[in-house]
């Protein structure tokens, strides 16, 4: 056979054009039963035809419920943007009410997006939040966990409070809105598609990084192992856990870092960028739809190459 000529397989009933598929190209159900019969495999055994699922589903999040804290700015703002254009009902959260309400106004223009704020370093609040989106929702199928503060200052003057206002909402904050949500991701989960708990880290948690936050990247380490754990205990109840840890991306919270060494990190980083949101959204979306339904567990950096290539 000449090279690049289509493949064709006779038997009794003629040549089979590469390409076609006798149950969609003309057959009766009947003639295809007939037709497929007379094909072995190596071993002698029958070919059955086989219907593939459409992949366009695959990454498909329409229909699901969310839940984004820190969803009025930056990084929360681009997942929560992303999830709204991809067809979710998405619920934001963030400590500054009257920003909370502006977003999700804005965000309504293109889909569903419900205002819930509320300032999750603190427990109460935590347990509000959980048993309003119980309330009003039932379940849910998607937790992203991302509120979240920073704090500078060189080492022999950091203070406390720096830890007690990074830990409270960094790390118990999402330890705490994530169990009392249980019941509800537990009704929204099943097997093969469970309730997805998207948990917001930072490669300062994989690296050491050359800013002094120390209290952050402290509590960005305990988020990504915290994400381990419950992984591990939640996927018995159908709930899947995982982390993304950002890079740099344009957001409040690395504005000042950018605008001092902007030029510094994009020669770092192996893609010679900053993040774009749609990096942001897609990654979240990724790890929401069915495409991510098999993965719990993971620490998965979004930073050009950064922390990934040291």
């Amino acid at each position: 056979m000449a090279p690049g000529m289509p493949i064709t397989t006779t038997r009794r009933y003629g040549p089979i054009p590469a390409g076609r598929n006798p149950l969609v190209h003309g057959f009766t159900s009947r003639s295809a039963k007939r037709l497929l019969s007379a094909f072995r495999d190596p071993h002698g055994s029958p070919v059955t035809a086989k219907v593939k699922e459409p992949m366009n589903d695959l990454f498909s999040i329409e229909g699901k419920t969310a839940l984004v804290t820190g969803g009025s700015r930056g990084i929360g703002l681009m997942i929560a943007r992303g999830f709204v254009k991809a067809g979710a009902k998405v619920y934001i959260s963030s400590r500054k009410a009257d920003v909370c309400d502006e977003v999700a106004v804005e965000l309504s223009t293109v889909g569903t997006c419900i205002s819930l704020p509320a300032n999750l370093s603190e427990h109460d609040e935590c347990k509000r939040v959980a048993d309003e989106i119980i309330e009003r929702e039932g379940k849910l199928e998607i937790l992203v966990n991302n509120a979240g503060a920073n704090w500078g200052a060189p080492l022999a003057e950091f203070p406390d409070a720096a830890w007690d206002r990074v830990l409270d909402l960094n790390v118990k904050g999402v330890f705490h809105l994530t169990r009392y949500l249980v019941p509800a991701l537990a009704a929204a989960g099943k097997p093969g598609d469970p309730a997805r708990v998207i948990n917001i880290g930072s490669i300062d948690g994989l690296h050491a990084p050359d800013l002094e936050t120390y209290s952050y990247s402290a509590s960005k380490a305990a988020v990504h192992h915290l994400t381990k754990v419950l992984a591990k205990r939640l996927a018995r109840e159908n709930i899947a856990v995982n982390a993304i840890a950002p890079g740099p991306f344009e957001s409040q919270m690395m504005a000042t870092t950018l605008d001092a060494f902007r030029d510094q990190i994009i020669e770092s980083a192996p893609l010679r960028r900053i993040g774009h949101p749609d990096d942001m959204a897609g990654t979240a979306i990724y790890l929401s739809s069915r495409a991510g339904s098999y993965l719990t567990g993971v620490v998965l950096p979004v930073d050009g190459g950064i922390a990934t290539t040291l």
